[in-house]
């Protein structure tokens, strides 16, 4: 049976202040909403609390004997909410201890990301790293907050297998064995559809505007370029990053089938 909780002044501004990295460090908790969302991510983390409609604790009830929860209404609901149109659910999620692997034992493929600052593009990114079977990103401290609530919501469940790192770039990369290739996109770079590519390494996408600081580009031991078609033709100046990284991602997939 569901606890309660009342839908409070002191609860309302629990929630607002989850809409900022200094409210979500502060409470250790980040905000998921929806019923997929949240469902999925109930099988993965802890729920601090949960406030839904009837009908979506009606139909959740077996999954939440140990949950927390208030049912509220759908204009309850709406004075919590952080998104424009609510969705019968919004659940605090405990942020988890990040417990890195150790940078000489990777295994596989992963990502780095250095300074993306888009909530959206993040979201995006973990959505498609976990759309690939890419377990770790690795992230540059400037980059955007996965917890972000925007963040959270663009994954459509990817945080539940695709694990966010915060570290300084420049010394992880460093520390990497010398057969574990780093591949850093770049303008700058050779066409990746003539390169060799590995089932391991770190794949680097930079900033939006900046693409990969110049640091961390010379520790890549390969840079990857995306080309336009036809070569000769006018275009945009560049992809979206998290375009860019499903374009980049899809190919050394491929490239493991053959």
């Amino acid at each position: 049976m569901c606890a309660q909780l009342m839908l409070s002044k002191s609860v309302l501004r629990l929630v607002r202040s989850l809409d900022s990295r200094k409210g979500r460090r502060q409470e250790g908790l980040f905000v998921a909403e929806g019923p997929r969302l949240v469902g999925e991510l109930l099988d993965h983390f802890y729920c601090h609390h949960l406030f839904a409609t009837p009908d979506w604790l009606a139909a959740e009830a077996s999954r939440l004997i140990h949950t927390p929860c208030t049912e509220v209404s759908p204009a309850e609901l709406s004075r919590l909410s952080l998104l424009q149109t609510p969705q019968q659910v919004l659940a605090l999620m405990r942020i988890p201890e990040d417990c890195p692997p150790i940078a000489s034992q990777l295994t596989g493929l992963h990502l780095a990301l250095d300074g993306v600052q888009d909530p959206g593009n993040l979201g995006t990114i973990i959505r498609v790293a976990d759309w690939f079977g890419i377990e770790h990103i690795w992230c540059s401290m400037n980059t955007a907050d996965v917890w972000n609530p925007k963040v959270v919501q663009a994954t459509m469940g990817g945080l539940s297998r695709v694990r966010v790192h915060y570290i300084d770039l420049v010394p992880f990369l460093a520390s990497l064995p010398d057969d574990f290739p780093v591949f850093g996109t770049s303008l700058n770079g050779q066409s990746f559809w003539d390169e060799p590519l590995s089932p391991q390494g770190v794949i680097v996408m930079g900033n939006e505007g900046n693409g990969v600081s110049r640091e961390v580009d010379a520790l890549c031991s390969r840079r990857l370029l995306i080309p336009n078609y036809p070569a000769n033709r006018a275009t945009t100046e560049s992809l979206n990053v998290a375009m860019a990284t499903g374009i980049v991602l899809a190919e050394f997939r491929r490239r493991q089938t053959l």
